[in-house]
Formats: C-alpha cells, sequence, structure tokens
C-alpha cells in the first residue's frame, strides 16, 4: 500500500504498481506523475465516482482496479487507454455500461456485485476477452453478440436473473469454467436434511488454516462428544456476500449435494443457522500442498506453477486418473465444478489428490438433456487443460 505523502515527495518515481486506499473521492492529480512507468493501478476502497477524461496521459497502464467504490457506470475514458487489458470494478453501484466504455483489447473484466440489468450490445466485440466476472448483479438475459466471443475461456454468471440458461455458451469454443448458480432458472437450494447437522455452539474455532473469496477455514475441535467424528475438524465458515464465483450458500449445496469421493474433502455435518452457515470436514493432513498456482495476467485463464515443479509419467498419469474418476463422479450427481484448477487441488507425497472449493460449482440437473450435455463438455475441456498442464510438468 502507497501513500499520497509519498507521491508528493517523489518517492514513489518509476514505480510500475500503485495502490491508494486513502477515501479518495476524487482522482489524485500526483498519479501522473508516473505516466511513464505506470503499469498497474489499484484505487479500491476508496469514494470515486468516475475517472478524469485525461486518463489516457497513462500510457502504459495494463491493469486497473477500483473494487469497492462508489461508481454507478464504467467511465468512458477507458475505453480510450491503449494498453489496458485487465479492469474490475467488484462491489461498486454500476448500472450502465456503454459501447464505448471498454478498450478492445480487454482480456479480463470483472464486474461481480454490481447493479447491471443489461450488458451493451456490442460486447462480442472485446474479441480478445477471455475472462468475465459477472456474479451478483440483476442480469435477465445475454446480448446476442455474446456468441462472438470466442477467446472467452472463463465466466461467472452465478446470482443473476437469468429465466433461462444461455445457450450461445455451449457453442463458445474456448468456455471451460463455467458458473451459472443462484439465476431463476437453476433449480432450488436442497435443505440436505438427510446430511448431519450441528450446531455452531458444538465446535470450538482455533487457528485460521486458510481464507478465501466465501469463508474462512480454521481448525477446530468438539465441544460435545455427541458426535461420532473426529476430535479435530475443520470448520469452513461462509461469509454473507456474493463472491467473484457466486453465492457461498449455493457453493455449501453443491458440496453436498456432490457428497464423498476419495479426492474430495470429506464433508462431516453442516451447520444451518440464521446467523451462521458452516461445513465441518476432515482435517486435512500437514503432508499436503498445493499442486498449481493460480493464473497470473499472462496467462489469464491457466495455471501456472513453481519454477522447478516437475513429475515422472507414472506421477502424471496417476494424478490425471484420479481427476478424470473424481469428474466422472461430479457428473453422476449433476454438479458442475466451475472451477477445474490445479490451484484448487491439494497433492501429498505419495500423489492423492484432494479437490475442493466449490465456490463456482452449479447444478444442472433440471437442465434438457442436451443443456446438461453442453455443460459436462465445458466442465471436460477444462479437465482436458489440467491434463495438458500435468503432462507439460512430465521430466524424463
Amino acid at each position: 500500500m502507497h501513500t499520497l505523502e509519498q507521491l508528493r515527495k517523489g518517492e514513489l518515481k518509476g514505480i510500475k504498481r500503485l495502490q491508494l486506499s486513502e477515501s479518495l473521492a476524487e482522482f489524485p492529480e500526483e498519479i501522473y506523475q508516473l505516466a511513464d512507468s505506470l503499469e498497474v493501478l489499484d484505487l479500491s476502497n476508496n469514494r470515486l465516482r468516475d475517472l478524469p477524461s485525461d486518463l489516457t496521459r497513462l500510457k502504459h497502464l495494463k491493469i486497473f482496479f477500483a473494487s469497492n467504490n462508489l461508481f454507478e457506470h464504467v467511465p468512458d475514458v477507458l475505453g480510450d487507454m491503449p494498453n489496458l487489458e485487465m479492469i474490475g470494478f467488484k462491489h461498486n453501484r454500476i448500472e450502465y455500461v456503454s459501447e464505448q466504455c471498454l478498450p478492445k483489447q480487454t482480456r479480463w473484466l470483472i464486474l461481480t456485485d454490481n447493479c447491471l440489468k443489461a450488458l451493451p450490445d456490442n460486447i462480442g466485440e472485446l474479441s480478445r476477452l477471455e475472462k468475465f466476472a459477472l456474479a451478483g448483479n440483476q442480469l435477465t438475459a445475454l446480448p446476442t453478440s455474446f456468441a462472438q466471443l470466442h477467446n472467452l475461456g472463463l465466466l461467472r454468471i452465478s446470482a443473476n436473473a437469468l429465466t433461462h440458461f444461455p445457450e450461445a455458451l455451449l457453442a463458445l469454443p474456448k468456455l471451460a469454467w463455467l458458473a451459472f448458480s443462484g439465476n431463476p432458472f437453476c433449480p432450488a437450494q436442497d435443505e440436505h436434511l438427510d446430511f448431519k447437522q450441528v450446531h455452531s455452539s458444538d465446535v470450538m474455532l482455533h487457528e485460521v488454516l486458510g481464507m478465501g473469496a466465501s469463508g474462512v477455514i480454521s481448525r477446530a475441535t468438539w465441544r460435545t462428544d455427541e458426535y461420532a467424528f473426529p476430535e479435530q475438524v475443520a470448520v469452513k465458515v461462509f461469509k454473507g456476500e456474493v463472491t467473484s464465483d457466486g453465492s457461498p450458500k449455493d457453493e455449501l449445496d453443491a458440496c453436498l449435494t456432490v457428497g464423498s469421493h476419495e479426492n474430495l474433502v470429506k464433508p462431516l455435518a453442516h451447520i444451518h443457522e440464521p446467523d451462521c452457515a458452516a461445513l465441518v470436514m476432515d482435517l486435512i493432513s500437514s503432508d499436503y500442498y498445493n499442486l498449481g498456482q493460480p493464473p497470473s495476467l499472462e496467462t489469464c485463464t491457466r495455471d501456472t506453477f513453481t519454477k522447478g515443479q516437475t513429475f515422472n509419467a507414472e506421477q502424471a498419469e496417476h494424478i490425471i486418473t484420479q481427476m478424470r474418476d473424481l469428474v466422472a463422479h461430479l457428473e453422476s450427481k449433476q454438479v458442475s465444478h466451475g472451477d477445474l484448477y490445479a490451484h484448487n487441488v491439494l497433492i501429498n507425497q505419495a500423489g492423492h489428490i484432494l479437490f475442493g472449493d466449490f465456490g463456482a460449482a452449479s447444478k444442472y440437473h433440471n437442465l434438457t438433456p442436451a443443456q446438461q450435455a453442453g455443460v459436462q463438455a465445458i466442465e471436460r475441456r477444462a479437465l482436458a487443460h489440467f491434463e495438458d498442464d500435468i503432462r507439460g510438468l512430465i521430466t524424463p
């Protein structure tokens, strides 16, 4: 995090990334001092409503973030930015996206948790768009031009007002990671009355093990011996707000719908209270580690991997076989994971994998047979990318 004071003193001259959060209501003119170097500008968590018309002076800018501000529209000036590829306006008040506010070279666009009821008719002109996050809006339909987004690999349209599954998505040749839960066309959430329900007072939370967009995972122990569960467990307490993937309640529903599998973190019970939704799970052994790392701006929709990370052919095929079996299990439950990535996979030295994070998962048993087959084909495309990535790590 940087400060305006540092800018004014010239202490930030030549930097490529700037992050300012000082309850700003106006765009600071001092930022232009960095016009010859700035590539990433993060003005999240301020009180901005608009951007200046001369923002194009930041001619090297590639990434612009403005989450948690007061924008009611995407400023048109962004459409004139010559090198801008990634734009993020999560959790604003955006009601309107004009036909000229997005640069044609946009690859990654985040409009999560806003007030959008429609997208511009020319959205299909963003021919380089690979990643599009639209969860938590009020969209009732997608424009006809959406069918032109032939490079789109990841799409989040969960928690909107879509009355029908968008058929055009099934013809997009590169779409591999799709989340669509929480729309009117989706099946209702299951109460999972046959799955063990416990009380929040039954568990004592200890140290935080992990923190994601949808919730916080902590180590926990039981306060009671009423249940025949392991003494040490993990508890994921879900947040209430919409994430980039969708609704935490839909995540919990999908996770419980999928049930148990040897390559899934085992769910033990759930907590369903007015002020607490949580999942009690097996505690993962400390010898598991992340198989992959999240995508970068350069890879956009594809995972990255630790430098020097390798497998022999037998190890790679063992990983792939487990994931294929798991995807078949998901299909049998008519649930699409929507986020089939190596960075959501844990692995131990024996090569056993554990898959998790159902934040982008969607149930689809109510769709037509053709739509169901299409959703499965999209997930299988993600599986193919996963297999390619793992095989790419093979060394003789």
